[in-house]
């Protein structure tokens, strides 16, 4: 199993992105997935996750402008990003808690992508 990001980038203060993280292997099903971030010299702090039927949790300081979205089709996970500010500027990391086809779950993450707010 593996997952893969994509979309990080720089960006200007004010701007939009979109990040993606697609899970593939052996996988039986998905249950939560969702988003952390690591800014320098912090530590990693949970974003945004979602359960497969779409319920969403949001940290305070990303409320009304990330929006987290997946697509259990393509066991895809997305992290809409408006109104970003210097202070989004980290690497973001998707997980997801994946169950193999032995049945067991087990949580995996992506490798991170940068995300950097700056003029």
């Amino acid at each position: 199993v593996q997952l893969v990001e994509s979309g990080g980038g720089l960006v200007q203060p004010g701007g939009s992105l979109r990040l993606s993280c697609a899970a593939s292997g052996s996988i039986l099903s998905i249950g939560v997935m969702g988003w952390y971030r690591q800014a320098p010299g912090k530590q990693r702090d949970l974003v945004a996750d979602i359960t497969r039927g779409g319920t969403t949790t949001y940290a305070d300081s990303v409320k009304g402008r990330f929006t987290i979205s997946r697509d259990n089709a393509k066991n895809t996970v997305y992290l809409h990003m408006n109104g970003l500010t210097p202070e989004d500027t980290a690497v973001y990391y998707c997980y997801a808690d994946i169950q193999s086809f032995n049945g067991i779950f087990k949580q995996f993450w992506g490798q991170g992508t940068q995300v950097t707010v700056s003029s």
